[in-house]
C-alpha cells in the first residue's frame, strides 16, 4: 500500500489535532506498527494538506504522548508500543530451555487459530489480495529453494492473516510474539525443513491456510492454522528425540572402543 493511501486530507479546524487523531487511529488499529517509519514531513504535509509547521506540531504532540519517536536526520517512527515480550536475559534462558519452546507453540496455536477464524470472517478485498501475493511468493521461494525468501514469506503470511483479523489487540500482541520468531529464539525453520525433507509439507500447509482465509471458510481456516502448529510441534519433538538417540548411540560406540 502506498503511503499516501494511508492518510486522508484534513479539514481546516484544529489542524494539528486532526492530524494527531488520524495517526493515533492508524496506530490503535494496528495499521501503523511499532518501529514503522512515517513518510517524510513533505510527503505527509502534502498528503494531509496541512502546513509543515502544523504537521510538526502534531508530531510533537504524538511524541509527548509516547506514540512517535522523532529522530533528527532520520525521520519519525512509531514508538515501541507493546515492549519486548521478554527481556534479553529471559530470552537467553528460554533459548536454552526446551520446555519453553513448546509453551511458545502452545500459545501461538491458540492465538493463530483464533486469528485465522477471524480473518476468514473479516478479511477485506485488500487483505485477500495481500495474502494471495504472499502465497505466490511462498511458492516462488520454495521452487527456487531460496531459504531466506521462504523465511520472510512464512512470516509475512502469518502476519497478514493476523492483520486480516481486524482485532487491534491481537495484531499488536502477535507482532511482539512474531518478533521472537524472526529472531529464531524458538523457531528454527531450517531445522524444521530438514525434518520435512523438501519443505513441501510446510508449503502445502501455508497454501491451505491462506486459501481458506481467502475463501472465507472460518472452520477450514482455523483447522489449517491449528494443524500447522501441531505439525511444527510434532516434527520438533521427533527431531529432538532423534538427536537424543544419536547422542546416546555415539556414547555407546565410544564406550565400546
Amino acid at each position: 500500500m502506498k503511503n499516501n493511501a494511508l492518510f486522508d486530507p484534513v479539514g481546516h479546524e484544529s489542524l494539528a489535532d486532526a492530524v494527531v487523531a488520524q495517526i493515533e487511529d492508524l496506530i490503535a488499529s494496528g495499521i501503523l506498527k511499532q518501529g514503522r517509519k512515517l513518510p517524510s514531513e513533505r510527503e505527509l504535509a502534502d498528503t494531509l494538506r496541512v502546513s509543515r509547521p502544523k504537521l510538526r506540531e502534531a508530531l510533537h504532540i504524538l511524541e509527548e504522548r509516547g506514540l512517535v519517536m522523532i529522530k533528527h536526520g532520520e525521520g519519525s517512527f512509531v514508538a515501541p508500543l507493546t515492549g519486548q515480550a521478554m527481556l534479553p536475559a529471559l530470552l537467553d534462558l528460554y533459548g536454552r530451555h526446551e520446555p519453553a519452546f513448546f509453551d511458545y507453540l502452545e500459545y501461538r496455536r491458540e492465538q493463530e487459530g483464533f486469528a485465522a477464524r477471524l480473518a476468514a470472517r473479516r478479511a477485506t478485498r485488500a487483505d485477500k489480495e495481500r495474502i494471495s501475493e504472499v502465497l505466490t511468493e511462498i511458492e516462488r521461494a520454495w521452487k527456487a529453494n531460496d531459504a531466506e525468501a521462504s523465511r520472510e514469506a512464512d512470516f509475512a503470511l502469518h502476519s497478514a492473516i493476523v492483520d486480516a483479523s481486524q482485532n487491534a489487540t491481537l495484531i499488536h500482541m502477535m507482532a511482539s510474539i512474531f518478533d521472537l520468531t524472526q529472531q529464531s529464539v524458538f523457531y528454527n525453520r531450517d531445522f524444521l525443513k530438514t525434518l520435512d525433507g523438501t519443505g513441501k509439507k510446510l508449503l502445502e500447509q501455508h497454501l491451505e491456510l491462506g486459501q481458506a482465509v481467502i475463501a472465507g471458510d472460518e472452520e477450514r481456516a482455523e483447522k489449517a492454522a491449528l494443524d500447522h502448529i501441531d505439525f511444527v510441534e510434532q516434527s520438533f519433538r521427533q527431531g529432538l528425540e532423534q538427536q537424543r538417540r544419536e547422542a546416546m548411540a555415539e556414547k555407546r560406540r565410544l564406550m565400546a572402543q
